[in-house]
């Protein structure tokens, strides 16, 4: 269901399936995580490309890129040595200041130098948590949202492959969390079917005010989780 949900809020918004999944999946086995949310996040993806790759931002996604390599690498070193509910504390706490300095007039200017810095706090957290989304997300708010959507697949597909990389290179991935996974990818495409008609709502004018929500909600899900365990 957490996938289900998941998958529909980033098939309209462009991200928050790690958002929404990540603190459910972590809550019922920490050991799943974070390989079998990565496994769903490199298939999603291929789903919203099929559908709006001509709105892709080639040249955001190539900085994005280049920002993730260092940062994953941090995240691999962050899986191995800080705890999953340290790592969730801090993830939240961080998604929340992004998310509060932006709504409260701090403007994100996108340019070169802020996506490949957006890109490097994904890797982090995307590596160590499988919650990658909103640093990018933040950056591009003021896009379209079939831009958002679609840039946000394109680096999510590569940094969720790259993730799943190291997470082998660091012992991380194991056969089981794979395996459930795999299995997660069909509540995954119903979600990403039933997403349909919200995203054309969205597109209407709010998928602004929609980033911002499903961050900050998302955030302190994740936050009051970490605390509770």
């Amino acid at each position: 269901m957490a996938v289900f949900v998941g998958a529909v809020v980033q098939g309209s918004v462009g991200f928050g399936l790690g958002l929404v999944a990540a603190p459910v999946l972590t809550m019922l086995d920490h050991s799943l995580m974070p390989t079998a949310i990565q496994v769903v996040n490199v298939t999603l993806p291929l789903f919203t490309l099929a559908a709006e790759w001509r709105k892709v931002d080639w040249r955001g996604v190539v900085f994005a890129v280049l920002g993730r390599l260092p940062g994953a690498a941090i995240g691999g070193v962050v899986l191995v040595y800080i705890s999953v509910y340290t790592r969730g504390v801090f993830v939240g706490v961080m998604v929340l200041i992004a998310v509060g300095l932006t709504a409260w007039a701090v403007s994100v200017p996108r340019n070169d130098a802020t996506i490949a810095g957006a890109g490097f706090f994904s890797g982090i957290t995307g590596t160590a948590t499988g919650i990658g989304g909103p640093p990018i997300a933040l950056v591009y708010q003021h896009a379209k949202g079939p831009q958002i959507r679609a840039t946000l697949a394109m680096v999510f597909f590569l940094g969720a492959a790259q993730s799943l990389a190291i997470l082998g290179f660091v012992g991380e991935f194991s056969g089981r969390a794979a395996a459930t996974g795999a299995v997660l990818i069909v509540p995954m495409v119903l979600g990403f079917l039933a997403s349909g008609p919200l995203r054309r709502y969205l597109d209407g004018g709010k998928v602004r005010t929609a980033v911002l929500v499903v961050a900050a909600l998302s955030a302190a899900a994740l936050i009051a989780q970490s605390l509770a365990t």
